[in-house]
């Protein structure tokens, strides 16, 4: 077994696995930009190596395998006026890219926690693993952002207006509706990721990504739909607008428990992060490939950066914790089309590029 030790990173060739273990247990494993680094070196050196038939993604201890990107960090960057989004998002989005295209198989275990920045290193894998303590989410427009690492891609890919639902609201998916929302392939019993961790390892050179399939597919309960998808007749209806105002007006039409539950949740969202997102969501529905929406994405992306909604979305809810964003503008009907415009303009040099 050789093991290389870089720090918040642990890279090492177990059998015939190339794991990558996400290694900031108390953070629940949130990913920074020197871990973004090391997971790219990591992928070289699996990627040549004769050995190595398949990568494994896993997280550090019981809570999750990733909670996201380091946003405290971030913030402070955007409050002293620095560049570490444009710096940080574009490395990231080229290693989400990377990752769905990679030549072997990789497989990523969304046991427990997986959000935000987890979910790009996760949900573009080949061979994406949920268990019954999953709990995904993309609840970025609650920090005065949007569903970003490709999040606009996958969501758009969801059944009906799934996609629409969860990427407005923040809603955390269990296993069985993660598989439901397209967002990962099969759910496996938390107690039986360790003898299915130990058969990957014995994979040799040469399997196939049909091989991985079949061999984790002994390990799966075969469900495939959880309690959201119950409700995707209600949810097609209510989110299937164009625009933030109609969502809003069928909602309060419908009146329903389930729809009030839901306008009360968008009404704590940020106005201008839900119509960047819901904007984003129908662009990604003609998208070409996941490569297109990161282009899109890292554009508004660097625009958060800059917002002062991402800053007061940042601080309620990770510095002070007060729960409590002043947003702005404070209302949907105030999001004009000249404040939109910044965040889906072209931006020159600074363009998003992937290497060929």
């Amino acid at each position: 077994m050789s093991e290389v030790e870089e720090g918040d990173l642990v890279a090492r060739v177990e059998g015939g696995a190339g794991v990558i273990r996400l290694n900031r247990p108390k953070a629940i494993n949130a990913v920074t930009l020197e871990m973004f680094r090391d997971i790219e070196k990591a992928l070289d050196r699996f990627e040549s190596d004769p050995t190595v038939a398949v990568i494994l993604l896993e997280g550090a201890g019981e809570r999750g395998l990733c909670a996201g990107g380091d946003i405290r960090t971030l913030w402070e960057s955007s409050k002293a006026g620095g560049d570490l989004g444009k710096i940080l998002w574009r490395e990231e989005y080229i290693l989400n890219a990377r990752i769905k295209k990679f030549p072997k198989p990789y497989v990523a275990f969304m046991d427990g926690i997986v959000m935000g920045g987890g979910v790009g290193l996760s949900a573009h894998a080949s061979h994406r693993v949920v268990t019954d303590r999953t709990k995904l989410a993309m609840p970025e427009v609650g920090l005065g952002f949007f569903p970003d690492v490709g999040g606009t891609y996958l969501l758009s890919r969801s059944p009906g207006e799934i996609g629409t639902f969860f990427g407005l609201t923040g809603q955390t998916m269990n296993g069985p509706d993660a598989i439901h929302a397209r967002f990962a392939d099969w759910v496996v019993p938390a107690a039986k990721l360790p003898e299915l961790r130990g058969a990957l390892t014995k994979v040799r050179a040469g399997a196939t990504a049909t091989d991985i399939s079949r061999l984790i597919n002994g390990f799966a309960t075969g469900e495939t739909a959880g309690p959201v998808a119950a409700k995707e007749p209600v949810i097609d209806a209510l989110f299937g607008f164009d625009r933030m105002e109609d969502i809003f007006a069928a909602l309060k039409r419908d009146g329903s428990d389930f729809a009030l539950a839901t306008l009360k949740t968008l009404n704590e969202k940020s106005p201008r992060g839900m119509v960047v997102t819901l904007k984003l969501l129908r662009l990604a529905r003609t998208a070409s490939s996941l490569e297109e929406c990161l282009v899109r994405e890292y554009r508004a992306a660097n625009e958060v950066f800059r917002s002062d909604d991402f800053r007061e979305g940042v601080r309620a809810a990770v510095i002070d914790k007060d729960r409590n964003p002043t947003w702005s503008p404070p209302r949907i009907e105030d999001v004009t089309p000249e404040m939109l415009a910044p965040y889906f303009a072209e931006i020159g040099a600074d363009e998003l590029k992937f290497n060929q």
